[in-house]
């Protein structure tokens, strides 16, 4: 059977780690959503070799911490492993964009390029539900956790929003533009004001990392490159209050 740390207090969206190897194996068969895997630095043995297998083979995100953060997670026996159980279940982007394209007039999806702060991720979400956003999608490696603390700052959007976690963003920008989204890259280096951006049209919106901005190779895929304007001497803006204010021109604009 699964175990999980029953010494844990939870409420709301929380939900419990699954500790030790055997049951994380056992999660990850039953196709449990995941939101990643915690290996202790140095983990080794067959099962472990197993489990490390079947984690890349379900490209389920993982990372190597010390055994001191496994601690602080549970009292359980945790052989060196805690899987974090996502409070929602995630869903495809590359089957979603077809669908959308032939349900609706101007799908809007939102792609969060290693968004990595958990206030953000949640208030963005909270915001893109809010103007009407069919989806948003995130990697699977370096976005922020979708746990309870992401849940409880978008106000319980991320359980109404479909969220897509891929492996690959330049596949589903491509597969985007295939379809006939247009993809608008919002960022200061942009040449085009974002009002000047017809978002009338099916389009797939891009904000970027907080400190990096959205990386090179996704903004090539890029068909426009907006930008807000900015009259003081600090040269952005929160990614979460950029992506308000592009997401309400897009809601201005469509009513």
């Amino acid at each position: 059977m699964i175990q999980t740390d029953k010494n844990k207090q939870t409420s709301g969206t929380s939900t419990l780690p699954i500790c030790g190897l055997r049951p994380v194996m056992e999660a990850i068969e039953g196709d449990v959503q995941i939101d990643r895997v915690l290996l202790q630095n140095g983990l080794t043995g067959t099962l472990a070799s197993e489990l490390k297998s079947r984690i890349h083979d379900k490209g389920i995100p993982f990372q190597f911490v010390p055994i001191e953060k496994l601690n602080r997670l549970t009292k359980g026996n945790h052989q060196g492993v805690v899987a974090l159980i996502a409070p929602i279940r995630y869903h495809s982007a590359i089957e979603m964009i077809p669908k959308l394209m032939e349900e609706k007039k101007a799908p809007l999806l939102l792609m969060l390029d290693h968004v990595t702060d958990v206030r953000n991720f949640g208030a963005i979400v909270r915001t893109a539900e809010c103007t009407g956003v069919d989806a948003v999608v995130i990697p699977d490696h370096g976005s922020a956790q979708v746990g309870d603390d992401a849940v409880k700052t978008s106000s319980g959007a991320l359980l109404r929003m479909p969220i897509c976690r891929e492996g690959n963003l330049k596949t589903v920008l491509n597969l985007a533009k295939q379809c006939g989204l247009q993809v608008v890259a919002a960022t200061e280096k942009g040449a085009t004001d974002y009002i000047d951006v017809d978002f009338r049209l099916p389009t797939l919106l891009i904000m970027g990392a907080e400190e990096t901005g959205i990386s090179p190779e996704l903004l090539k895929l890029a068909d426009t490159r907006a930008k807000l304007p900015l009259l003081g001497q600090i040269q952005s803006l929160n990614v979460s209050v950029a992506a308000g204010v592009f997401l309400y021109e897009v809601l201005r604009q469509r009513r």
